[in-house]
């Protein structure tokens, strides 16, 4: 008895994606408005969660340590040619890792030299750097005031949360010199500089005082960032059954201590993007809503990559095959993998589509949606958490809209106000964790 054939199965979503013909019917990429530059490989922590070195992708391990000056000038003219041939006068830059401090001041100053050179004075060049705060001193503070530099830390709170994850390779804890780290930026005169705090959601740390711990500080901005995990490795806490949604529980308590204070005392991004998305304006960053992806990483050997954050999917979800020296960003930005994700609904599988929350969740952050069959075509892991999490926030703003109708002396709740149009998290607008 012969066996029936085998049938030939599509590639995952996004490799089955067709750019030539999108572009036939007419679509035309979005440029790229934000560069990622991996300054340095590696990190001096050891977070346990940290995408980067405890992924399936463990290609950081053949990556130099350092982005080569030859490296910085080519990418730096890479960027000028795209900046220039789409009539961008605006554009940012995030120098990352890694620990981006690692690579030394002189190479950090020279960086940044270079970049602002090769744009010109008819480009406003916003440049920031996402670090984890161990390196950063006074002398560094210095540094980055005088070459324009924003900052952005990475912490998860007070001592316990933060230290439970944030160690360094010996198992001591860093929370103590990034504390005082973040006491010197958000004091005069470095407070400028001052970017957004990152937070990495852990279920186990109480959401009201996790807050409160970070707004100690100060900061202009706060990412609570869900752990990066999908359908094979769901993060930690998660039912993907959807029975709990204990992550939506968790930002639903932040979101009302947040919301709820007489004066707003910081911004909180993914709630101000949901606020933004529900009452139909722009969000800032990419992990809720359709906006186009308009980002590029630039790795420390020049390879061109997509958010890092698909390392935690399968060994080369982010690698491109294109690399600074021979390919342009015009080049990056057809790649299936970065062209699905300027697409907006038509980049969502069919059940997305079909959900009517998807213009306000976007489908989820893009890593979050992996499955080995599928690749990214699915709902993301976070499904219900994004569902329930969206019904609260909406239905509290209705509320709110109902009482000020009726009642023309009540108090408005806080409005969302602007976040930097350049998220410090990651790669990403980048919302994921950094190291």
């Amino acid at each position: 008895m012969s066996r029936p054939p085998l049938r030939h199965a599509e590639p995952p979503w996004p490799r089955a994606a067709d750019v030539v013909a999108r572009e036939t019917a007419g679509w035309v990429p979005y440029p790229i408005h934000s560069f990622v530059l991996k300054v340095h490989s590696r990190c001096d922590l050891a977070c346990d969660y940290c995408y980067m070195y405890r992924s399936h992708d463990q290609s950081w391990r053949t990556q130099p340590r350092t982005m080569a000056p030859a490296t910085v000038e080519r990418t730096a003219q890479r960027i000028a040619e795209h900046l220039s041939a789409h009539g961008l006068h605006e554009a940012g830059v995030v120098l990352h890792g890694g620990e981006p401090l690692l690579a030394g001041d002189a190479a950090l100053a020279r960086t940044a030299s270079t970049l602002r050179a090769a744009v010109g004075d008819g480009v406003r060049l916003r440049l920031s750097l996402q670090t984890n705060g161990v390196r950063l001193t006074e002398q560094r503070l210095d540094l980055c005031g005088e070459l324009g530099i924003r900052i952005g830390v990475s912490t998860d709170g007070g001592r316990a949360a933060h230290d439970r994850h944030r160690r360094g390779a010996d198992g001591r804890g860093s929370h103590a010199r990034v504390d005082a780290a973040l006491r010197l930026l958000a004091s005069e005169p470095y407070r400028p500089l001052f970017g957004a705090l990152l937070c990495t959601i852990d279920l186990r740390n109480d959401p009201v005082r996790t807050y409160e711990e970070l707004l100690a500080h100060r900061p202009p901005t706060v990412d609570f960032l869900l752990p990066l995990g999908n359908w094979h490795t769901p993060p930690p806490g998660l039912d993907p059954g959807g029975r709990r949604t204990p992550y939506a529980d968790w930002l639903w308590s932040v979101f009302e201590r947040w919301y709820g204070a007489a004066v707003r005392e910081t911004g909180v991004r993914l709630l101000d993007d949901l606020m933004a998305l529900l009452v139909g304006a722009e969000p800032r960053t990419e992990a809720l809503g359709l906006s186009p992806v308009r980002y590029a990483v630039v790795e420390t050997d020049g390879s061109l990559a997509q958010d890092d954050s698909l390392r935690t999917a399968y060994a080369g979800a982010a690698r491109t095959g294109l690399d600074v020296e021979r390919h342009s960003f015009d080049a990056l930005l057809r790649h299936p993998g970065v062209a699905a994700r300027q697409w907006g609904a038509d980049g969502l599988c069919a059940e997305c589509r079909a959900c009517p929350l998807h213009r306000v969740c976007g489908g989820g952050h893009y890593a979050n949606r992996y499955r080995h069959d599928t690749g990214f075509a699915n709902p993301s892991v976070y499904c219900a958490d994004l569902a329930a999490l969206i019904g609260r926030v909406r239905g509290r703003l209705a509320e709110d809209v109902t009482r000020l109708a009726t009642s023309p002396s009540a108090r408005p709740a806080p409005s969302p106000s602007p976040s930097p149009s350049l998220s410090l998290s990651s790669s990403s607008s980048l919302s994921s964790e950094v190291a």
